[in-house]
Parts: structure tokens; sequence; C-alpha cells
């Protein structure tokens, strides 16, 4: 496996750090050595993993709008970071249904505002943005995208991802090119774990459900994603900002997704889910006849596999035991970051 030791003492920007991905990073950074300094709004969502697990004791925490392009510039002429990890976004697509303008300005112009810090930057050497799986013309076949397929999101959170990437795209070959700063996007899957609290997102809706004895409400038992849990896309994010620092032939544009077999429709993963947590719940699939949603999304991550010898490691069941697990710690008042410390051990094979 890739060493995380890379990233002792390097300084390293993370935009989004108050979400429950961005939390779960600063915690793996944090653990490695790395000096970590941290921008955006405050947390997204009450509860927070980030307030729940105490994140800002790991990081120079700066809250922030990244459409704000002078004091992110003053974060950037601050702390010089040295690699960027790009996670700042309205991440839900029904959200982005209820204001695109808002998810417009947050996924398109943010990520502009964070490519100009970037290319204004005297010490920065790796950039990685990170985008979604939904960013592909969705065709709702059987095979996976793969990088070289047609970017055109539907709804409007899943299209302006795919104008992050375009800009992205443009910046590396208008400036970062010749500025020899190496860049990359990494377009994740659906990802679950432990102190994910987002609504509209079917393993809080049962970790929820679950905490106060209901029933799970399921919309589309049929949908189907790749699920794969957090900790795989974020120490993909790590190797694939490390490789790149060090040579820069690793930059490019990669799936970072489960194998096909995680690939799940949705009640199969709830039905895992109600497996896994006991004590008689249940679910019923109701729609609500919400706005248009992908059925069936599926990634082909053999780019990423062959380019660095990656594979997932672990599996959806063993995912769903750490989200379980991670709840029912969080539930009983227990060490909710000693949990964290664990898994991340567990998964890294220490």
């Amino acid at each position: 496996m890739f060493d995380l030791e890379f990233y002792r003492n390097k300084k390293v920007l993370v935009t989004g750090h108050t979400g429950f991905k961005g939390s779960w990073l600063c915690k793996l950074l944090e653990n490695y050595g790395a000096e970590v300094i941290g921008y955006s709004l405050n947390p997204p969502t009450e509860p927070s993993l980030f307030k729940i697990a105490n994140i800002e004791s790991d990081v120079k925490s700066i809250i922030g709008d990244i459409r704000d392009l002078s004091k992110l510039k003053e974060v950037f002429d601050d702390f010089q970071p040295e690699i960027v990890l790009h996670l700042a976004a309205q991440p839900i697509v029904r959200d982005s249904y209820k204001d695109p303008v808002y998810t417009y300005e947050t996924n398109v112009i943010g990520t502009v505002n964070i490519c100009e810090c970037v290319r204004k930057s005297k010490s920065v050497k790796s950039f990685l943005n990170v985008t979604t799986d939904k960013v592909y013309f969705n065709k709702e076949w059987e095979w996976g995208y793969r990088e070289n397929e047609e970017l055109d999101g539907f709804d409007p959170y899943s299209n302006s991802k795919s104008c992050s990437e375009l800009v992205t795209h443009s910046y590396k070959r208008s400036f970062f090119d010749e500025k020899g700063i190496a860049v990359s996007t990494a377009r994740a899957g659906n990802v679950i774990g432990g102190g994910d609290f987002s609504n509209d997102r079917i393993i809080p809706d049962c970790v929820r459900a679950a905490l106060s004895h209901k029933e799970i409400i399921v919309r589309n038992q049929y949908s189907t994603r790749p699920y794969q849990h957090v900790l795989e896309p974020l120490y993909a994010y790590l190797m694939i900002a490390a490789k790149q620092y060090e040579d820069s032939k690793y930059e490019g544009y990669y799936n970072v997704g489960p194998d096909d077999v995680d690939c799940f429709q949705t009640g199969a993963l709830v039905d895992t889910f109600v497996k896994l947590w006991g004590n008689d719940l249940c679910w019923s699939c109701q729609s609500d006849g919400g706005p248009h949603e992908a059925n069936f999304l599926k990634l082909d991550c053999s780019k990423l596999k062959k380019t660095f010898n990656w594979k997932p490691r672990w599996n959806l069941e063993l995912a769903l035991e750490k989200v379980v697990e991670w709840s029912k710690c969080w539930q009983s008042g227990g060490d909710v970051r000693e949990c964290m410390d664990r898994q991340i051990k567990e998964f890294l094979g220490e």
C-alpha cells in the first residue's frame, strides 16, 4: 500500500473540511503528521462529525465561503500550502433542484476560485479536485463509465460538477502545465461511513430511523449505485495527490469506486444494513414523486487500478459493519475519535 507517512510535515489545504468526508480526511491527515489547514463553511448538518469528533483540534480551521475569492487568496498567502485537496461543494442532488443558483455558484465559481488561487500560488505543487461519479452523461446502461466518457450531468448538482471538471481541465492546459503544478480530478462513487448526517442519503436515513426506532423509508428500491466506505476514496485521493507531487506523470482524471459486486440496488443495501443493525429494524418503499435521479450508475476503475496497483480493501458488507459500529458507539456515548482511529488502522492493515 501507499505509505501515508509521505504527508508528515507537509502543508495540506483541505476545502470542505467541516463536512462528513472532509472530517474523515482531516483525521487521516492528522494521524500521519500533516499540517492541515481547513477552509469551509460551518458544518452543514446538526449534529456533525466535525463537532462530535472534535476535528477542529486536528487542523487550523478557517470558516469561509469558497465563493469569497479574496478571503481564500489570503489563506493561500498566509499558509503557503504544498498540496490542495478541494472537497468544498453543495453535494446533494435534491438540494440542487431547490437552489440551483447556489449550487452552481459553489460548485463552479468555487472551483474557479480555488484554481485561481492555485495558479497564483508559489507554493502549491499538487492539486486534486474531488468531483463525483455523476459527472457523466448517464445512459442508464449496465457498463461502468470510463474517464474518457462524455461529461454532462443531468440535474443541477451533477451538471455543476461536470462544469467543475471542465474548469479544472481548462486551468490545467492554460496555466498549471506551464507552471509545473500537477493536477488531477477524482470522480468518486457513493460514500458511506460513520458520522454522515446528511439529508436525502440512504444510509444516514437508515441510521436516523434505527436510532429513533422507526421504519426505514426507501424512495426507489431498484436504483443501483457504487457504494464504498469513506476511507476508500480518501485513501485514493491522498495517494493520487502524493504520487503526482513526486512525479507529474501520475496526474490525470480518475474514477474511484468499488468493484462491480458492490454496485448494489438500494433495497439490497438496506436489507444488509437491517441485518447488521438487528433490533427488528424494518423498511418499506414509498416513492415521494421527487425530481429525476439516475436509476443505474456504475464506474470502471481500471485506470486507477492499473496506474497505482490499487484495489478496494473493504467490501460493502464490511463497510456497513463499520457504519453500524460507529453509529452504536456514538449512540452509547462512546469515544468516537477512538472508533475512527481504530477503523483507520484496520483499513490500512496496521
